[in-house]
């Protein structure tokens, strides 16, 4: 396998460079086929062989998904026309919540490179994500069969051919004292232990009892304690709560493992704009606060007042213009007098003008 070198001006310093760079090298890194032997040693190279519609891209895109799901080799391997395994592929990351139901511009090569390469890293981490599980259960494995070759070989040594030298090394036979002084050794060991038990015996029970007494009390405690924990974790969570039959496929290992490989991806993204991009600006110190501020407080109560004003003036001159409006109605509207006669309010007053008139110079003469 040929490794890349790790060269700036080689690899580029574009985010699209660096992540072809990524995703290349996780392809050679996974033993993919389809880059080996190909010797790329220019991002922009990798880039194009990543990120342009050709059948080779289609090839290592297919690789990629079979070892995600084995089981789609057969299926891939029914479809005869390109478009078909197009929309094959387009279905199948939908269903893993990486592209949209309709993305086939993604699939064929024609979305923007860093969505594309994007799009790779992520079926690549899910392809990691498998390989360090299996990795994990071999290993376990292998530790049972350690744990198999250690019950083996234990059972052997208890077996009845070992059970004499067992025994000889439990209870060895050499013993420098002759036999009289052994049968008083063993009568004064017998006689000073029996004496020993009778004054221990009430205290050693008053003692077990007492210390079994405080084991009982730690452990109720201890599982009360426990029991409390556990209602309360089962109330945070909801997916525990009792559910309709139709969502129990939502806590399938499937959907599990999906929701984990976004998790990490979105935690990788985050963390490489954040370098890139927001770290120098969460870095900078706050800006001061400026110590005039009774300025800008006089300056919005003046403006405050200001608009009252402005509000007190609107609504004076809407009155104004509303009893204008009513007297001009007054003045103009007809109305009916006893006589039948229509006349408006300044007619009416002329009339009653030159009457008063008429009355004034009759009563003179």
């Amino acid at each position: 396998m040929q490794s890349i070198p790790n060269d700036n001006n080689m690899a580029g310093n574009s985010k699209e460079q660096q992540l072809s760079l990524k995703v290349y090298n996780t392809l050679q890194g996974l033993g993919c086929p389809l880059v080996d032997g190909l010797y790329l040693r220019e991002a922009d190279s990798m880039q194009d062989l990543l990120c342009t519609p050709s059948l080779h891209r289609t090839d290592i895109l297919k690789w990629i998904y079979v070892s995600i799901c084995p089981s789609l080799t057969e299926k891939f391997s029914s479809i005869k026309s390109t478009q078909e395994l197009i929309q094959e592929f387009t279905r199948f990351g939908h269903e893993m919540m990486l592209c949209k139901a309709n993305d086939q511009d993604l699939i064929k090569g024609l979305a923007p490179p860093l969505r594309q390469l994007v799009f790779l890293e992520q079926l690549l981490m899910v392809i990691q994500a498998d390989s360090s599980m299996s990795s994990g259960h071999r290993q376990n494995l292998s530790s049972g069969d350690e744990h198999v070759k250690n019950e083996d070989l234990l059972g052997l040594l208890m077996s009845q051919d070992h059970s004499s030298d067992l025994d000889l090394v439990l209870n060895p036979t050499c013993n420098p004292w002759s036999a009289h002084i052994r049968e008083h050794l063993i009568r004064a060991h017998s006689a000073q232990n029996k004496t020993n038990g009778n004054r221990t015996d009430s205290s050693h029970s008053r003692i077990r009892s007492h210390g079994e007494e405080e084991d009982l009390t730690e452990a109720l405690a201890l599982l009360q304690s426990t029991q409390s924990t556990l209602e309360e974790l089962q109330k945070e969570c909801e997916f525990l709560q009792s559910h309709p039959s139709g969502s129990a496929a939502a806590l399938s290992p499937c959907a599990l493992k999906v929701a984990i490989s976004d998790m990490s991806q979105f935690m990788t993204a985050f963390s490489h704009i954040y370098n890139t991009d927001f770290k120098g600006y969460c870095q900078k110190a706050p800006p001061a606060l400026s110590s005039s501020t009774h300025v800008f407080q006089s300056v919005h109560q003046l403006l405050h007042t200001c608009n009252m004003e402005l509000a007190a003036i609107k609504q004076l001159s809407e009155t104004s213009l509303s009893l204008t409006q009513t007297v001009k109605e007054l003045q103009t509207e007809k109305r009916y007098w006893s006589r039948g006669e229509k006349h408006t309010l300044p007619n009416q007053l002329e009339e009653l003008k030159n009457k008063y008139v008429t009355f004034l110079s009759l009563h003179q003469s």
